[in-house]
């Protein structure tokens, strides 16, 4: 059974920064794409950032130039750096992976960016 477990989320001021982390119980390198997803309230589900098996990466264009997601295979651990942030942001994040067989979710972490 695969688990993910998000950690990093809470308040930050506009333009502040946030990092969150997502830790699998199995090796991502199992795992073709990891990445975060993002739900805010009344909102559907929508992509932020995910990072290929071989590095790649995809942006979601609000988080282009302010967002950094890396994977470390030896932690088996995914971060999403978040810089400058605003209220847009706020929502529940989530990490998600996909071994090409089924689809993983974490719990979700909430990041709230209020002054």
């Amino acid at each position: 059974q695969v688990q993910l477990v998000e950690s990093g989320g809470g308040l930050v001021q506009p333009g502040g920064s946030l990092r969150l982390s997502c830790a699998a119980s199995v090796s991502i390198s199992s795992m073709y794409t990891m990445g975060w997803y993002r739900q805010a309230p009344g909102n559907q589900r929508e992509m932020v950032a995910t990072i290929g098996r071989d590095g790649s990466t995809n942006y979601a264009v609000s988080a282009k130039g302010r967002f950094t997601i890396s994977r470390d295979s030896a932690r088996n651990r995914v971060t999403l750096q978040m810089n400058s942030l605003n209220p847009e942001y706020t929502a529940v994040y989530y990490c998600y992976a996909n071994n090409g067989y089924r689809v993983y979710w974490g719990q979700g972490t909430q990041v709230t960016v209020s002054s």
